[in-house]
């Protein structure tokens, strides 16, 4: 697996819930594919389930794969097959950023 380039990266949009800012994908997802996430500065990186993506939203306890992260690319196996939230929060910190996600499917 070859880095991303910062060419493939995108301004952010971010989606504001409350006073929480952070970037969003959903993907359906089997056990074993890779999320690949780049991002221009650090910050934490969460994998959840729709469930605990709800808990996040609502700030409430919630469970996670991933965390915080200083250096990119950034890569996490999904656990089991479903849909998944990937989540790029700056954790009250303000900046603009560059990020990209992607995923490697094995199918």
């Amino acid at each position: 697996m070859g880095s991303i380039s910062d060419e493939s990266m995108r301004p952010a949009k971010i989606i504001v819930v409350g006073h929480m800012d952070f970037i969003h994908a959903r993907e359906y997802l089997s056990k074993g594919d890779i999320v690949v996430v780049n991002c221009s500065h650090q910050s934490n990186v969460l994998l959840t389930d729709d469930v605990n993506f709800e808990h996040y939203r609502n700030e409430e306890a919630f469970t996670y794969y991933g965390g915080h992260r200083k250096r990119f690319p950034t890569r996490i196996v999904v656990p089991f097959t479903g849909y998944w939230n990937v989540t790029i929060d700056l954790a009250g910190g303000e900046a603009t950023i560059r990020h990209n996600i992607s995923f490697i499917k094995r199918s």
